[in-house]
Order: structure tokens, then C-alpha cells, then sequence
């Protein structure tokens, strides 16, 4: 089924709510230990689409989680007048440059729509005035989660992050997933393919903190719709080491390495006890890897199907709406990212 939305400015977008059954648009989302379960979200996977290549995987990609989770799919484009040209269009009655915009970013849409043909599940398709990124942000409040391409149409061909994939992540209202632009697809052509299941499991990323915690709710949620199982992995970055100038000390060094993660494989066993108890439907493991965090999770790209990380974890500034790691990471990854923020 799909649907047509009018245009709204982006500043008056004010949808609700939220939800995550694995195949039910319908229940509320089912709260793990200490969440209250909240109402359903309407616009469901909400994907931005401009007609790039990275778009257009992103809106693949999202459209076969928005079939596992059984929500709908909700497709924005939007378009803005540069400020000049709207200057100029102001002293005619009929702004016909909004209406030549307006007609392009139909077009845009037409072409989602191409994409999405046979996709038996729920499409709506809303086309916004204002910037993607603010759009974005303001309609990710109703959603479930947010999809987006790395890059766009638009900036520079050397930048790895479009405007709205470096901003949407810092202050979305939902989960955001980002597609990176080294990946083609990782969902093939037609309906099928969309309705075809991946197997790799999810990843997440955490360090023993409340928000990575969050992450892991939302990593496990997404395992169980797919059908999957889910990886905890915790990092032991590399100690400032001595042994380079000192041979001597290396031995001492090693103990110290083999201590610590012994440590963390006890705080492992904790955290995968905990995400157990919360969905013990679900089939959980975990290492400890040593190593920089992003270069671990980077490197696991290529085996699964999603990583997710936290908006911040124990370390960094706390007024930094992105921690290193997710930052690097959204720069870097081969593979969909999902990011979670602390609060949504």
C-alpha cells in the first residue's frame, strides 16, 4: 500500500511515538529491564532519498528491515530555494521556482518508487520543504529508525560523510542507521531480494556503560527480527607501551595485558548474562579483541550485517554528542552503522 503525504514545513513536522515489535507495526515496543515500553512510532523506518546510488541502497536497505520488523517504510525527500533565487521569487505572486523545485523532488521520488516496485509492505512517500538534515531530525521523533546514505548528491566527491550523515547520528530522536557509499548494496534488485533474509549476525560494540547497554537493547532487537544472532564485542586498546625502549619489561607488560582482559572477560560474561535475561529467545556470544576499538568493529565489517555503537560511551567530553568511536566509525565502515543515541 502506498501513500502520498503533502508537503509540510519542516519546522511544523510533529509526529509521536514509538515501537519495535520483530513483526508487528501494531504492539508496543517490548521494554527491556528498566525501559517503559512505549507506543508505537507512525512513520515507522524512515529513509531520506535524493536519487543517488548510496540513496538508493540506503532506501533498499531500509526497506528490508522495515519488512522484518514489520513497520511501515516512510520515504522524505525534500528541497529548499537558495536564498538569492528565493529573494528574487518573492516579488511574484506565484513562486514558480518553489513549484520547479517542487516538480524535481517529485521526480526524485518517482524514481524511489521505481525501486521499491512489488514491495509488498507499507510506503509512504513525503516530500518536505527545508533542509534534509533539519527534516530529518524533526521527523525522526515518529520514527522507529532513521536510514540515510553517507553521501548524497550533493558537497564534494573526496568527503566521506554527506551533511545529512554526519548530522542526523548527533541528533536524531531514533536510532540511525547510516549505508556507506563502498557499499553497492547489500540488498540485490526487486521485491524478493528485499524480502530475503540475511543471516550474518549484528555486532555491537560496548564498554560496560549504561549507554552501551541502550545500544545493545537496540542490536539485539534488530537480531531477533532478523532471525539472527547477536555479537557482543568489548576492546582493550593498546597500552602505552614501555617494552619498545625497554625489552626488558615486556614480559611484565604481557602479565598486565593477560590481567586485564581476563578482567574484561569477566565484565564480558556480565553484560551477555544481562542482554540474555532481557531476550532469552535470542542467541548471544561475545569476545574480548584487542585492539582499537574502531579498527576492530571496521575490520568485522565484511562478516556482518549491522554494527551498533553508542552516540557515547565512558569516555570523551560530555557535552560531545558523538564519541570517538561512533564518529571514526560512521567515517570509516565498509558496512551499515547504527547508531543509538542516550535519549530518545
Amino acid at each position: 500500500m502506498n501513500k502520498e503525504v503533502p508537503v509540510t514545513p519542516a519546522a511544523t513536522s510533529h509526529d509521536s511515538a514509538q515501537t519495535h515489535d520483530a513483526h508487528t507495526s501494531t504492539a508496543a515496543k517490548p521494554a527491556a529491564s528498566g525501559e517503559q515500553a512505549r507506543a508505537p512510532r507512525p512513520l515507522g523506518v524512515l529513509v531520506g532519498f535524493d536519487g543517488s546510488a548510496n540513496a538508493t541502497s540506503a532506501l533498499r536497505w531500509a526497506a528490508r528491515e522495515a519488512h522484518f520488523r514489520g513497520l511501515p517504510l516512510t520515504v522524505m525527500s525534500s528541497y529548499t530555494i537558495p536564498p538569492a533565487v528565493s529573494g528574487y521569487l518573492e516579488s511574484f505572486p506565484d513562486s514558480g521556482g518553489q513549484t520547479l523545485a517542487r516538480q524535481a523532488t517529485e521526480k526524485t521520488l518517482n524514481l524511489a518508487r521505481e525501486q521499491l516496485a512489488g514491495h509488498a509492505g507499507e510506503v509512504t512517500y513525503r516530500l518536505e520543504h527545508g533542509d534534509a538534515s533539519g527534516v530529518m531530525v524533526n521527523l525522526s521523533g515518529s520514527a522507529e529508525l532513521c536510514v540515510v546514505g553517507s553521501r548524497g548528491r550533493g558537497g564534494f566527491k573526496g568527503r566521506i560523510l554527506g551533511s545529512v550523515a554526519a548530522a542526523l547520528p548527533s541528533h536524531a530522536h531514533s536510532p540511525t542507521v547510516v549505508v556507506p557509499h563502498t557499499q553497492e548494496s547489500s540488498v540485490g534488485e526487486g521485491a524478493d531480494a528485499i524480502s530475503t533474509a540475511d543471516t550474518r549476525p549484528v555486532v555491537v560494540g560496548i564498554d560496560g556503560s549504561a549507554h552501551s547497554r541502550k545500544a545493545a537493547v537496540e542490536a539485539a532487537r534488530t537480531a531477533i527480527s532478523h532471525g539472527t544472532r547477536l555479537q557482543l564485542i568489548m576492546a582493550l586498546p593498546p597500552l602505552t607501551t614501555a617494552a619498545m625502549w625497554y625489552p626488558e619489561l615486556a614480559a611484565r607488560e604481557q602479565a598486565i595485558v593477560q590481567t586485564r582482559v581476563d578482567d574484561l572477560n569477566g565484565d564480558l560474561d556480565v553484560e551477555i548474562g544481562w542482554v540474555q535475561a532481557q531476550f532469552p529467545e535470542l542467541s548471544v556470544s561475545g569476545s574480548v579483541e584487542e585492539g582499537y576499538p574502531v579498527n576492530i568493529l571496521q575490520e568485522m565489517g565484511s562478516t556482518v550485517q549491522l554494527t551498533v555503537v553508542g552516540t557515547r560511551g565512558h569516555g570523551g567530553v560530555r557535552s560531545a554528542l558523538l564519541g570517538s568511536v561512533s564518529r571514526e566509525l560512521l567515517h570509516h565502515a565498509t558496512a551499515p552503522v547504527m547508531v543509538v543515541p542516550a535519549h530518545d
